[in-house]
């Protein structure tokens, strides 16, 4: 164990990222492919990347496709835009023929769409060449645009023996073999079979006798969250897919459902951090002023009624000059309880365990922000009268304006994801930005309304 992590540390040191820099310098062929065939092409996508373009492409030119095509898929998007963009439609076809169906209509899609018909054109495999056409009819965020056409499937007539026999010849072709589906004579899905009862059964058994009916599928149009979900739910390492007509046309991994996970996870810290595009880090400035902007404004805009509300209230306040200094208070509780529940909320929505009618969550929400509201005010008013030295009768304010902004804040956090999630609009958009400066503007109104009840401002 310990010589195993110490090779994993190596893998990310400096040194080795300039050892290859070296040997491309030098056009040290020879050592270049000893070094690096002793890494896994996750490890040698890792290296890419630290390496500027020139010398990425030199390496992927200099492996073989077979290793290369997966190194291109273990990159990250805009490099390995990069890199095919320096890459003839051959070559670029020549990497594709390596590549499971689903992982090669990746690729080619992220091609402009003039180079994917040449790069199609170049790909001598036949039945992969139509196959490949086939996912990208499909829209990607799809059960069908994430499928890889690889399986292995068996018709319920066979027998054992022949099954066996005829899973050798296609599970060549498929890297893993998470199941084994069994359709009738016309390719529809009707179950599934289990390795153990293949193995331990009697050659001569029919298929059908051994085969599993209860088997989990997706359309080729359902939502890949919604699979996600599924295969969530059921702990499925793979799940077919099949069309209108119940013909099984392909089958989705754990792997992919992975990727759609983590990309789902992604685009909803953005949306709730107040990015309404998908960006990294290394775009252009341009573009990430697109993605961030539109709620900045938002956000100015919120500020701006905050500002009008204590304005309408500033030349009564004579006296309560005092309670200008506790706004940041009021809005900083009113934001974060709301970002609290809707984050909560947004969680609940994502894996399923929202349920019930929306006046059951509400009312469940009220209770915890009175709770919360009650426990906050109660140390509020210590601290802001026999530390601040603030008059009681505006301590007795500022905390009967907490329990109301903290309880106000908490359905509001809760009613708008599930509101947008009805409507279909990723309740995401609700986090963040959207409900910090909803909660502060209302906060900051209930503040002043209580202010004006109790003291007379």
């Amino acid at each position: 164990m310990e010589e195993i992590q110490d090779n994993i540390q190596f893998q990310l040191t400096d040194e080795l990222i300039e050892k290859v820099e070296v040997l491309v310098e030098e056009e040290n062929d020879k050592d270049l492919k000893a070094l690096l065939n002793e890494y896994h092409h996750a490890d040698i996508a890792e290296i890419l990347d630290d390496l500027d373009n020139d010398d990425a492409v030199y390496v992927i030119k200099l492996l073989d496709s077979e290793t290369t095509s997966e190194i291109l898929m273990e990159l990250d998007e805009d490099i390995r835009e990069k890199i095919l963009k320096n890459l003839s439609t051959k070559e670029i076809a020549e990497e594709v023929e390596e590549l499971d169906t689903d992982d090669a209509a990746d690729m080619i899609a992220e091609l402009p769409e003039e180079r994917q018909a040449e790069v199609i054109s170049y790909i001598e495999d036949h039945e992969h060449r139509e196959e490949i056409q086939e996912l990208l009819a499909y829209d990607e965020d799809t059960a069908g645009g994430l499928m890889a056409k690889e399986l292995v499937k068996v018709y319920e007539t066979w027998t054992v023996a022949g099954c066996l026999r005829r899973i050798r010849g296609q599970a060549k072709d498929v890297t893993r073999v998470h199941s084994v589906y069994v359709v009738d004579k016309h390719d529809k899905l009707i179950g599934r079979l289990s390795l153990k009862d293949l193995i331990i059964s009697k050659s001569d058994t029919k298929i059908a006798d051994i085969a599993k009916d209860n088997v989990d599928w997706a359309h080729v149009n359902d939502d890949v969250e919604d699979v996600a979900k599924v295969m969530a739910k059921y702990d499925l390492e793979a799940i077919p897919v099949v069309n209108d007509d119940q013909i099984l046309v392909g089958r989705i991994t754990i792997d992919d459902i992975i990727d759609v996970i983590r990309d789902e996870a992604d685009k909803d810290y953005q949306l709730a951090a107040g990015i309404s595009q998908d960006v990294e880090a290394d775009d252009s400035i341009l573009k990430l002023t697109k993605a961030r902007l539109p709620w900045l404004f938002i956000g100015m805009f919120g500020g701006l009624g905050a500002a009008s509300i204590i304005e309408q209230f500033n030349d009564n306040m004579g006296n309560f000059i005092v309670l200008l200094s506790f706004v940041p208070l009021i809005q900083a509780t009113a934001g974060n309880v709301g970002v609290q529940s809707s984050a909560i909320v947004v969680q609940g929505i994502a894996n399923g365990t929202i349920d019930g009618k929306i006046l059951k969550r509400l009312f469940k929400e009220f209770l915890l922000g009175l709770v919360n509201g009650v426990a906050i005010s109660l140390v509020a008013i210590l601290i802001t009268h026999f530390i601040f030295g603030t008059p009681y009768i505006v301590s007795i304010t500022i905390s009967i304006a907490l329990v109301a902004v903290i309880v106000m804040a908490a359905i509001i956090g809760t009613f708008i994801p599930i509101f947008l999630d009805k409507r279909g609009i990723d309740p995401a958009v609700a986090t963040g930005p959207f409900i910090t400066t909803s909660n502060d503007v209302f906060g900051i109104l209930i503040y002043f309304l209580i202010a004006k009840l109790i003291l007379g401002i």
